[in-house]
């Protein structure tokens, strides 16, 4: 009986490591979700209540400089092959948008959105 245990070791661990490489990973979307069209159609001179209709509330609040709201917007797809964050910031003057400031290019699509068929 003893004999049979080190024969078994050896096919279950085989096993579990092509187990492995067949697991599901979960794609992960997280914080607020910047649809392109969305974020095209903010401008400056709009108010914060303009801005949060638009794009929501920011995920993490400033707490030291209300007239700076940030927007991060991060998707990973779960086998690592997909990694896509992107970063809004809007600057308030007076309660009205003074800058917008965008780290993607102005036809990189949102992360995690459908990219159309073609």
């Amino acid at each position: 009986m003893r004999t049979l245990r080190p024969r078994l070791h050896l096919p279950l661990l085989m096993l579990l490591a092509l187990a492995a490489g067949c697991l599901y990973r979960v794609p992960v979307q997280q914080g607020n979700l910047l649809d392109r069209e969305q974020v095209s159609q903010l401008q400056t001179g709009m108010t914060r209540t303009q801005v949060i209709y638009l794009l929501g509330t920011p995920m993490v609040p400033d707490a030291f400089n209300n007239e700076r709201w940030d927007y991060y917007d991060f998707f990973d797809s779960g086998r690592g092959r997909v990694r896509e964050s992107r970063r809004i910031t809007v600057w308030f003057k007076d309660d009205k948008v003074e800058r917008i400031e965008d780290n993607a290019p102005p036809s990189a699509p949102a992360p995690g959105a459908a990219q159309p068929a073609g």
